[in-house]
C-alpha cells in the first residue's frame, strides 16, 4: 500500500513516517507540506491512501479532499488532525477514517486497515451518496502535465468549449474538464449565466452594451472583450445590471 504524508508541520510528516514503517506492508510515496502540493505529489505518484491534516495554509485539506475526489483513480483519504471538531465535514468528503493527533500506532494500523478494504470506486460511491460540501476555493486544470490551481476569486468568466470549460481569469487561461452547469450548481452565487454557453464572475460585470447587430453584450471589468447575452438570460442580467 502506497501512503502519501500530507501535514504543513515537518515534525508531524517524521512522526507518521516513522509510525508508517512500524505498521508493515506499506510504502511512504511522498510528503507534502500543503493541498497544492500534495495535489501535483499524487499525481505523480497514485498513492492508494493519503494521511491528511486539515489545517494548512494555501488550501486546507477539506478541500484538497474534494480535489482528489476528481482524479481518475482517487486515492482513499485518511485525516490526521489535532481538531476534532471538524470530523463531520471530513466525512462528507468520503474519508474513510479520521485520526486525531497524537496519533497511536494501534489506530493508524487500523485507519490502513480500514483504507485496505475501500477501492477507489467504493469511495466515489460514498462521496455520492453522502454529498460532497458545496464550494471549492480553487478550480484545479492540467497545464502541460502539471496542475494548475486557480482562485475561484480571481475567474472572469467561464466559457463552454466542446466537453471542456475554458476558465478566464487574471493570470490568463485553462482547460478544465467540468460541465458548465456542475460549476453553476456549486457557484451560482458567484457566477451569472449570460448564454447557454457562458457564466461570468457578478463582481466583474461592467454593463451592458448594444451590437451594430443589435446583439446585447456584457461587459466584464478587466477584460476588453464584450460577451454577447442571450435573450433568454437578457432580463435576469439587466435587473443584476440595475441593482449594481
Amino acid at each position: 500500500m502506497k501512503v502519501l504524508i500530507v501535514d504543513d508541520e515537518p515534525l508531524a510528516r517524521e512522526r507518521l513516517a516513522t509510525l508508517l514503517r512500524d505498521c508493515g506492508n506499506v510504502e511512504i510515496a511522498g510528503e507534502a507540506g500543503d493541498g497544492r502540493t500534495a495535489l501535483e505529489a499524487a499525481a505523480r505518484t497514485h498513492p492508494d491512501v493519503v494521511l491528511l491534516d486539515i489545517r494548512m495554509p494555501l488550501m486546507d485539506g477539506l478541500e484538497t479532499a474534494r480535489h482528489f475526489a476528481g482524479f481518475e483513480k482517487p486515492p482513499v483519504i485518511v485525516f490526521c488532525t489535532a481538531y476534532d471538531e471538524h470530523a463531520l465535514a471530513a466525512f462528507d468528503t468520503g474519508a474513510v477514517d479520521y485520526l486525531v493527533k497524537p496519533v497511536r500506532v494501534e489506530r493508524l494500523r487500523t485507519a490502513l486497515e480500514r483504507a485496505r478494504r475501500f477501492s477507489a470506486e467504493d469511495v466515489v460511491r460514498m462521496e455520492s451518496a453522502t454529498g460532497m460540501p458545496a464550494r471549492r476555493g480553487h478550480l484545479c486544470a492540467r497545464v502541460r502535465g502539471n496542475l494548475v490551481l486557480v482562485p475561484v476569486a480571481d475567474i472572469h468568466y467561464l466559457l463552454a468549449e466542446d466537453k471542456y470549460v475554458v476558465v478566464h481569469h487574471a493570470k490568463g487561461e485553462v482547460l478544465i474538464e467540468e460541465s458548465l452547469k456542475t460549476l453553476e450548481d456549486e457557484f451560482g452565487e458567484r457566477f451569472v449565466r449570460i448564454h447557454r454557453n457562458c457564466l461570468i464572475a457578478r463582481d466583474r460585470l461592467g454593463g451592458l452594451v448594444r451590437a451594430a447587430d443589435g446583439s446585447i453584450h456584457a461587459q466584464i471589468d478587466g477584460v476588453t472583450a464584450t460577451l454577447e447575452v442571450s435573450r433568454r438570460n437578457l432580463p435576469g442580467l439587466r435587473k443584476l445590471v440595475r441593482s449594481l
